[in-house]
């Protein structure tokens, strides 16, 4: 039963596999409504991973993910994304021979959830796709693409997005960009999960952290002690 204090992403003892070798040995994680939350580490750590097995996307899995209340261990990825749940993965996965809009129109919105942001509202927080719109996948920018894999997500009416990378090897202004992106997005009561490396770019978007390190959660804490925390995260990251 879902209320609105029940945490939009609760995560406990997650175990997952990729066939025989084992990735996460017993993640807890809670993510409340509305909040930005970061999950940092080397690479290798189990990140990704985390993100993959939230969307069912991993071998077999062990524990429990709850998304805003429901059970969804045992689901497979198409149930999954029914409650609301966005996944952006590095890749992007945008289609090359359709255009900007095409690629964007081509989810179908989700049952069940609050109808997604219409095309006006898109392309009101970004302008750059508007002007894109009749231009093929393959000639977008790389920015610009990672723009349309997230805006693509919002059409549907997910309300949970799991962010992997959206910074990596774009220019400045582009993760400027993607940065008042997610603090729009943070306004209008989205729930943001991202794995990001881009320390820069997350510290100054996210509520809370936590740190993975060989497929498990080995520190958690609040934006408010970054500060404090710096020498730990620079021995953990190198940051």
């Amino acid at each position: 039963m879902s209320t609105n204090n029940t945490p939009a992403l609760e995560i406990k003892g997650l175990q997952a596999w990729y066939g025989e070798s084992h990735i996460l040995h017993g993640v807890d994680l809670t993510v409340n409504r509305g909040e930005v939350v970061t999950l940092l580490g080397r690479n290798g750590a189990g990140r990704t991973t985390t993100l993959r097995a939230i969307m069912g996307l991993t071998g077999a899995r062990k524990g429990s993910i709850k998304v805003n209340g429901h059970e969804t261990i045992g689901l497979p990825t198409h149930k999954i994304a029914h409650y609301g749940i966005g996944y952006c993965p590095e890749e992007r996965a945008i289609f090359s021979s359709l255009s900007c809009e095409e690629n964007l129109l081509l989810p179908p919105q989700l049952k069940g959830t609050d109808s997604g942001m219409s095309e006006a509202e898109i392309y009101d927080m970004f302008p750059n796709l508007k002007e894109r719109r009749q231009s093929q996948g393959t000639r977008l920018s790389g920015g610009e693409q990672q723009m349309l894999a997230v805006a693509r997500i919002l059409r549907t009416g997910a309300n949970l997005l799991l962010l992997d990378e959206i910074s990596e090897g774009l220019a400045p202004v582009i993760v400027q960009a993607l940065a008042r992106m997610i603090r729009m997005l943070k306004q209008k009561g989205y729930t943001v999960v991202m794995v990001e490396q881009n320390f820069r770019f997350a510290a100054p978007l996210a509520d809370r952290f936590y740190v993975m390190e060989h497929g498990s959660i080995v520190e958690r804490f609040d934006a408010s002690e970054l500060q404090a925390k710096m020498p730990v995260l620079h021995e953990l990251l190198g940051v």
